[in-house]
């Protein structure tokens, strides 16, 4: 199945991979050296067990947003939370990897918008509502508070600009219809591997 430390992906793993994310072969192997880069960092760290199987590590939410493409975003923590398939922010080989396929260029932009929504919906409750939005503006302005009117404001304005049916929050649709007028939003939601 895999070598003696599971350090390697065998041909018929990477295959499979392949076949279910948006990455080539090449970007799965180094998607794998970073992941297992961040497993040694946190063994050392004592953020988890030691093992031989690198595909057997869940890495706690602190250790994956080390990683140098979310430690600047905003939303690193959130991220972790919606990829990680336990729901805790702890992340496997397989979450990982498709957190790098649906940030990745060949992703499709239907994608990345179903994954963004999943990040700003903060209570998942499929709806990003002025909570939502609220969340999503103290992250964008560093914590920089706005006064109490101003953020009521801006809240205001992205409901009136996105919330066609008038419910007081944006649903996937309305989101979706947003985000269409937005032509960098495919470029801005990526990490390259």
């Amino acid at each position: 199945m895999m070598g003696n430390s599971n350090s390697v992906l065998n041909n018929n793993q990477l295959e499979e991979y392949q076949i279910l994310t948006f990455l080539t072969k090449k970007e799965i192997l180094i998607a794998f050296n970073r992941f297992k880069s961040l497993v040694e960092i946190a063994v050392k760290e004592n953020l988890t067990a030691a093992t031989k199987n690198i595909l057997n590590v869940r890495l706690p939410k602190v250790a994956v947003i080390k990683m140098h493409e979310l430690k600047e975003n905003p939303f690193h923590e959130r991220i972790c939370d919606v990829f990680s398939s336990k729901g805790d922010g702890s992340i496997s080989f397989e979450d990982f990897l498709d957190m790098m396929s649906v940030f990745s260029d060949a992703a499709t932009k239907k994608v990345k918008v179903e994954y963004a929504f999943r990040i700003y919906d903060f209570n998942d409750d499929d709806a990003i509502s002025g909570v939502d939005l609220k969340q999503i503006i103290v992250l964008l302005t560093g914590g920089q508070m706005l006064c109490n009117e101003e953020m009521q404001l801006l809240i205001d304005n992205v409901l009136k600009e996105g919330d066609l049916d008038g419910d007081g929050a944006l649903s996937f649709a309305e989101f979706q219809h947003v985000l269409s007028k937005t032509p960098d939003f495919v470029n801005s939601f990526r990490i390259r591997l």
